[in-house]
C-alpha cells in the first residue's frame, strides 16, 4: 500500500496475486453509502424557451407518436438554430405528467467548441441522478450502461438527449425497455437509429412567415408602435425565420423602444453588407446568423463586448462568473453586471446556477471578433490567465480531495487571478464534478498554446483527483497531455512523474502491460537523474506490477531492490510498506516462515505511526501467512482484527478487500456458511466500487467453497461467471486458476468432457508459472484424469 515519503506518493499495491489493490484506492477517508432503497425521481428539465411559437405539425406528429406506443425512441433534427431545442423541451413539459418515474436531460454538447460530451460522462450524470452515489458508480462505459438499464427498467422515464453528434454518442444511453421514451435533438439526420433502433424521425424547418412575425411579436410587440409592427415582415426576412436570429434580433428590438424600426432595420441591412465577405458557408441562415450576432454585438457596451469575445477563449463550452472574471480583471461585481448584459441580449445563456454557455454558433462569432479585436499578445495573456487560475483552483481543491498527494509548486505572477479558496470537502468535489471537462479541455489547451508549464502542473494536480474517483479516462487523457508537455519542455522530473501517473491509470483500470512500460520508463529516468528515492518507488511499482501478474520471482527481485534502497536512505514511511509487499510475495513462494517475520516488522511500524490502512493491511498479510502453516484459529484472528479496522473507520474499499482474506479464514476453520456470507458482502462491495476483477474473486471463492458442500452446479456457475470476466480482462493468473477449479467442479458434477476441454484450457495458461503455487494446481488437474 502506499504511504507517503518526502511529500511524495506513489503508486503501489498490497494483496497477494491477483487480488492487489493499489495503495491509494485504499487509504484515507474515501466512504461509501449503502444504496438507498427507495430510487430517487429526477426531475431534469430546463426550463421551456418563452420565445417558442406554433410548430402544430411537429407537435402533432408527436403526440401521434406518442400515442401509437410504437416509438420509444424520437429524434429531431434540423439545422443550427432552428430551435430543435426549444420543441423538444416544451413538448416535454407538456407529456411529464405521463411519465411519473422523472425527467432525465444531458446538452451531449455534439457542435460545441470543445469536445462533445462521452457516453460515459452522460451515464455518470444520470446514475448520479438516480441516486447512485459516486463511489458506487462503475468506471467503465459498459457497466455504466448496464447499471442505467437495470434502474430503469420497468420504470416510465422521459430521457432527453439534445445536441447529439453522433448514433454511437446515443446508443449507450437509451433504456433497455419500452416503458421510457427518449427524445433526441441532432444537426445530424442520425440514420442508424432509424434504421437500427425504430427511431421515429422529425426534420424540422425554417418557420413559416407568419410564425416568424409571431414570434417577433411575443418578445418585441408590446414595445414598438403599430406602425412599426408593420415592418415585423421584413425583419422575418432579413433573418431567414431562423427561431435564433429571430430571437436575438426581437430582444434588440424590445431592448431600443426610443429608436424606430426603420432605423435598426437600416441598422441590420448595414451588417448584412458587412457580413457578406465574412461568411465562411454557403445559405441564407448562416448569413442572417451572422448578420444579427454582430448587429447586437456592436449595440453591447465596450466592458460587455470585451468581455463577449474574450470568453470565446475559455478552454470549455460552460464556465462560471469566477472563471469569467479570470478573463476580465475586474471586481467580480462588475463581470456579473456584464454577464447579466449578455444574458440579457440572449447573446449568453444562463443555463443553471452561476453557469454559463454559448450557442456554438455564437461562439464561433465571438471567437471571430476575439481574433479580429484582440491583439495575438492580449489573447495569450487572457488565455494564460484563466488556465491559470484553473490550476490554481484545482491544487486548493486538491488540498480537500487528496491531500496525501504530492504538491506541485506554483509561483504564479502577482497579476494572477486568485483561486476559489474552498471550505469543505463536499465544496471541492462539488466544483471538481462541475468542472472536469473543463480541466480536462484546459490541461489540452495549455499543452496546444505552447504553456507546457501549466499543462505538465495541471496534469499532476488532477492526478490526485482521478484517482480518488476512478476517472480512468479524464486521468490518462490529462496524464499524457502533461507528459508531452513535460518532454517538449524537457523537464525530467516531471516526465518521470507523469510516467508513473500513467503506470498507475493503467495498472488500476487493469491495463498491467502498459502500467509496467510506463513505470518501467519512469525507472530508467530516475536513476539517469540519480533520483534514488524516486528510483525505490519506480521499483517498488514494479515489483507489485509482477507480483499482481504472480511474477514472482521478478516481484521478488524488484521489492528487494527498492528495500535495500529505502533502507539506505532511511526512510520510515516506505520501509514498512515495501517490508509488507516482499512479505506478500514470499507467502506466495510458501516461505511462510520468513514472511510472517517480515510482517511483524512491518506491522509494529504501523502501529507506532498510527498508520490504520498499513496495520489492517498488514493483518490481512498475518492471516494469508497463517493459513499458509495451516493455523486457522490464528488466521482468523488476524483477519477479523483487519475487518474490524475498516469497520472503525467506515471505510468500505478496506472492507471490500479485506473481507476476501476472512472469508478465507472462515473456511479454513470449518464455517462455510459464514465464508460464503463474508463472499458474498465482498461481492457486493466490489460491484458498488466498480472493481470487476475482485468482484469476480469473490465470486470465484464463494464457488470454492459451494464446491467442498457438495454444490458443484453453483460451483460451476460461479466459477464459469469470474472465468469470463478474468478473460475479458486479460488477467491470465486468476483466468488460469479459476478454470482449473472450474474443471474441478465439472468433474465431480458428472460433465467429465466439459472438464477435459477446460483442463486443457487451463495447463495451456499455467504453462509459464513455475512457482509452488502453480505446481500444485497444475498436479490437482492432472489427477482428474
Amino acid at each position: 500500500m502506499d504511504q507517503p515519503s518526502d511529500g511524495k506518493t506513489s503508486s503501489t499495491f498490497s494483496g497477494n496475486a491477483g487480488e492487489v489493490v493499489q495503495a491509494r484506492d485504499i487509504s484515507g477517508g474515501v466512504h461509501l453509502h449503502q444504496r438507498g432503497s427507495v430510487p430517487r425521481t429526477p426531475r431534469q428539465l430546463p426550463g421551456s424557451a418563452a420565445g417558442f411559437v406554433n410548430r402544430r405539425q411537429e407537435l402533432k406528429a408527436l403526440n401521434t407518436a406518442l400515442a401509437s406506443g410504437g416509438h420509444p425512441l424520437t429524434v429531431v433534427v434540423g439545422t443550427a438554430g432552428v430551435g430543435k431545442t426549444s420543441l423538444v423541451l416544451r413538448w416535454a413539459h407538456d407529456i411529464r405528467d405521463r411519465f411519473p418515474d422523472g425527467q432525465l436531460y444531458v446538452n451531449l454538447r455534439g457542435h460545441d467548441p470543445g469536445l462533445p460530451i462521452t457516453p460515459s460522462r452522460a451515464l455518470e450524470s444520470f446514475l448520479s441522478a438516480l441516486g447512485i452515489p459516486r463511489t458506487e458508480i462503475p468506471s467503465g462505459t459498459d457497466e455504466r450502461s448496464a447499471l442505467y438499464r437495470s434502474l430503469l427498467a420497468g420504470r416510465r422515464m422521459l430521457v432527453v438527449l439534445d445536441n447529439a453528434a453522433t448514433v454511437p454518442q446515443i446508443r449507450p444511453l437509451l433504456p433497455g425497455t419500452p416503458e421510457s421514451l427518449v427524445l433526441a435533438t441532432s444537426r445530424n439526420r442520425l440514420s442508424g437509429l432509424v434504421a437500427r433502433d425504430g427511431a421515429h424521425r422529425i426534420t424540422l424547418g425554417l418557420l413559416n412567415e407568419p410564425d416568424a412575425i409571431e414570434l417577433l411579436g411575443k418578445v418585441a410587440g408590446g414595445h414598438r408602435p403599430k406602425q412599426d409592427v408593420t415592418r415585423f415582415p421584413e425583419l422575418a426576412r432579413l433573418c431567414a425565420r431562423l427561431p435564433l436570429a429571430l430571437s436575438i434580433a426581437a430582444e434588440r428590438v424590445a431592448s431600443h423602444p426610443w429608436m424606430t424600426l426603420d432605423d435598426l432595420i437600416s441598422e441590420l441591412h448595414s451588417e448584412t453588407a458587412r457580413w457578406t465577405a465574412l461568411t465562411a458557408e454557403e445559405g441564407e441562415e448562416t448569413d442572417a446568423v451572422h448578420t444579427v450576432f454582430s448587429w447586437s454585438y456592436r449595440a453591447l457596451p465596450t466592458a460587455a463586448a470585451r468581455l463577449f469575445r474574450t470568453l470565446a477563449l475559455h478552454p470549455g463550452p460552460d464556465f462560471g462568473s469566477r472563471a469569467a472574471t479570470a478573463l476580465a480583471p475586474a471586481e467580480p461585481g462588475e463581470v456579473q453586471h456584464w454577464l447579466d448584459i449578455l444574458t440579457g441580449a440572449h447573446l449568453l445563456e444562463q443555463h443553471a446556477r452561476d453557469r454559463y454557455q454559448f450557442h456554438d454558433l455564437l461562439w464561433s462569432f465571438a471567437m471571430d471578433q476575439a481574433r479580429r479585436e484582440e491583439a495575438p499578445e492580449s489573447r495569450r495573456v487572457l488565455s494564460q490567465r484563466v488556465l491559470l487560475w484553473y490550476l490554481r483552483t484545482a491544487d486548493q481543491a486538491q488540498k480537500w480531495i487528496n491531500p496525501n498527494e504530492p504538491r506541485v509548486t506554483l509561483d504564479p505572477p502577482d497579476d494572477a487571478p486568485e483561486p476559489i479558496a474552498f471550505d469543505s470537502y463536499a465544496e471541492a468535489v462539488g466544483w471538481y464534478d462541475l468542472e472536469r471537462g473543463n480541466l480536462v479541455t484546459a490541461t489540452r489547451s495549455a499543452a496546444a498554446a505552447g504553456l507546457l508549464d501549466i499543462a505538465w502542473r495541471l496534469a499532476i494536480v488532477l492526478r490526485a483527483m482521478h484517482m480518488r474517483f476512478n476517472q480512468f479516462d479524464d486521468w490518462i487523457t490529462t496524464a499524457d497531455l502533461g507528459l508531452k508537455a513535460a518532454r517538449r519542455s524537457g523537464n525530467r522530473p516531471a516526465e518521470a512523474e507523469l510516467l508513473e501517473s500513467l503506470g498507475m491509470a493503467y495498472a488500476q483500470s487493469h491495463d498491467l502491460p502498459r502500467g509496467a512500460e510506463h513505470h518501467q520508463a519512469a525507472l530508467e529516468i530516475r536513476r539517469e537523474l540519480g533520483d534514488r528515492t524516486g528510483e525505490a518507488l519506480s521499483l517498488n511499482d514494479l515489483g507489485l506490477l509482477h507480483l499482481r501478474s504472480h511474477q514472482l520471482n521478478e516481484a521478488k527481485h524488484m521489492l528487494e531492490q527498492a528495500r535495500a534502497l529505502f533502507g539506505d536512505l532511511q526512510d520510515a514511511s516506505w520501509t514498512p510498506v515495501v517490508t509488507a509487499n516482499l512479505a506478500e510475495v514470499l507467502a506466495e513462494l510458501q516461505q511462510y516462515t520468513t514472511a510472517e517475520d517480515l510482517i511483524h516488522s512491518a506491522l509494529a511500524s504501523f502501529r507506532a505511526a498510527a498508520d490504520a490502512g498499513g496495520e489492517g493491511n498488514a493483518l490481512r498479510l498475518l492471516s494469508l501467512s497463517r493459513r499458509g502453516h495451516g493455523d486457522a484459529a490464528g488466521a482468523l484472528n488476524a483477519a477479523e482484527s483487519a475487518v474490524a479496522i475498516s469497520l472503525q473507520h467506515r471505510n468500505q474499499m478496506w472492507e471490500g478487500y479485506w473481507l476476501l482474506e476472512l472469508g478465507h479464514a472462515q473456511h479454513l476453520a470449518g464455517s462455510p456458511d459464514d465464508a460464503l456470507a463474508t463472499y458474498d458482502r465482498a461481492a457486493l462491495l466490489q460491484r458498488r466500487i466498480g472493481d470487476r476483477v475482485r468482484e469476480a474473486l469473490a465470486w470465484k471463492h464463494a464457488a470454492d467453497v459451494h464446491h467442498g458442500q457438495g454444490r458443484h452446479d453453483r460451483a460451476t456457475e460461479l466459477h464459469t461467471r469470474a472465468a469470463e470476466v478474468f478473460q475479458n480482462l486479460g488477467t491470465h493468473w486468476p483466468h488460469a486458476t479459476t478454470l482449473a477449479c472450474l474443471a474441478e467442479a465439472q468433474y465431480a458434477g458428472g460433465r467429465h468432457a466439459s472438464a477435459q476441454d477446460t483442463s486443457t484450457e487451463a495447463l495451456r495458461l499455467l504453462a509459464p508459472f513455475t512457482d509452488p503455487t502453480a505446481q500444485a494446481v497444475k498436479a490437482r488437474i492432472r489427477a482428474l484424469g
